[in-house]
């Protein structure tokens, strides 16, 4: 009986120590998607935070006004949660465009064609002032939509490594 017990117990710490490792790899997996889906999210509303961004400077500097914030005796933490809202979506858009002109570096110092590709692939879909379809991409490089797809995540995941360091690198296994 003693012996039965002890096989009953060796099988249900086995049983917790695989269930705890899956879970791990879930959580490791669901940190992944975050960072991509965040960087995806970032790209597609590019363009909207690059012309929002003129705007919210002028109104940053309106709340920084002592008048404006002194007329609003009671909404005082209001006034100061928006104008931090706006500083960190200037401060944001600043960082992408960073980011961006790294990424453009990077693609133009590699030598290689399909760097570039990459580049101008999420240049074309998501910065440029004229929005292009993946089907215009794929008929300006030449490639199938498909490809279009294909570089825009692969341009995706190293764009999440430089947004977010050394948390973005396990993106790439």
């Amino acid at each position: 009986m003693g012996r039965s017990s002890q096989n009953i117990s060796q099988a249900a710490v086995q049983t917790t120590i695989q269930y705890l490792e899956n879970e791990k790899k879930i959580q490791e997996k669901n940190r992944t998607d975050w960072r991509l889906r965040n960087t995806k999210l970032l790209l597609k509303n590019y363009r909207s935070f690059s012309l929002h961004c003129a705007d919210l400077e002028k109104e940053v500097s309106i709340l920084n006004k002592e008048e404006v914030v002194d007329s609003l005796d009671s909404d005082d933490f209001a006034v100061e949660a928006i104008k931090r809202s706006k500083q960190r979506t200037i401060t944001m858009v600043n960082f992408i465009n960073q980011m961006l002109e790294v990424y453009e570096i990077m693609c133009e110092r590699s030598g290689r064609a399909e760097e570039m590709r990459r580049y101008q692939t999420i240049y074309h879909l998501y910065i440029s002032d004229e929005r292009l379809t993946a089907e215009e991409v794929a008929d300006c490089h030449k490639t199938n939509v498909r490809t279009v797809y294909r570089d825009a995540n692969e341009a995706v995941k190293t764009l999440s490594i430089l947004v977010f360091g050394v948390d973005g690198i396990k993106l790439n296994k």
